[in-house]
């Protein structure tokens, strides 16, 4: 069975990689399967704590520095990694399925780090300005801050999903042994089952109310949540 597992995914082709293949992969494995994905399901299922007496305690921020520094984490480890095949000797540029995907979720991520720079200010009851003002796009939800998270949730889902393909793409380019493909296939699977049943538990909490509480005064909770799934919750519900 070790034998079995220690085999190339295609036995007619040598699994003959550099170092700096070698690295590129782990490190992308180590960004794309669990820094960033774990940072992902942090953000959509823990801004309100299980403990967290909410709302009377709201604005926690423990999901938020966690959320932050797992996907700057990542995008390091990512940079590094491209670094790495950039700069891998005898190097030579081709448009096949893995570099094309590849490029894809890089260029996403990039974009989520610039949408993170511009999102906004935050403003609200913890923030007032030096005129006594909550404003903040956040607060206000503008529409600065709308498309922002437009687009940073749908890149971020769709650079995690893209990279699930790009993974498997560049395993099978390295021809990599097969007990490396079931221990990725089944990381996901782990990731996946713990998705659904966060999910179909309702912990997916919209940020707006988790920030500032649900009372209606607050112009965020008059107006739609952003993204799929994203629950509202009722103060006298939860009392």
């Amino acid at each position: 069975m070790i034998e079995w597992l220690l085999l190339p995914i295609d036995p007619s082709r040598l699994h003959e990689v550099g170092f700096n293949v070698a690295w590129h992969g782990r490190l992308m494995v180590l960004a794309w399967a669990f820094l960033l994905p774990i940072g992902i399901i942090i953000a959509r299922f823990f801004k309100i704590m299980p403990r967290q007496d909410w709302p009377r305690e709201i604005d926690n921020l423990a999901w938020w520095r966690s959320h932050l520094y797992l996907q700057i984490s990542g995008g390091v480890v990512v940079l590094v990694a491209l670094l790495l095949i950039l700069t891998n000797p005898g190097r030579v540029f081709q448009i096949h399925p893995h570099a094309v995907l590849g490029w894809t979720v890089v260029v996403l991520c990039l974009l989520q780090f610039i949408a993170g720079i511009y999102r906004g200010t935050k403003g609200g009851p913890t923030e007032i300005g030096a005129d006594g003002s909550m404003h903040g796009d956040h607060y206000d939800m503008t529409k600065r801050r709308r498309i922002f998270e437009y687009v940073h949730k749908s890149a971020g889902y769709g650079a995690i999903l893209l990279s699930i393909g790009t993974i498997f793409t560049g395993l099978w380019d390295s021809n990599a042994p097969r007990w490396m493909w079931i221990c990725i296939a089944l990381w996901w699977c782990v990731l996946a089952v713990v998705f659904i049943r966060l999910q179909a538990k309702g912990r997916t909490i919209d940020t707006y109310q988790a920030i500032w509480g649900p009372d209606p005064v607050h112009p965020g909770n008059r107006m739609k949540p952003i993204g799929p799934g994203i629950r509202r919750l009722n103060e006298e519900a939860d009392e």
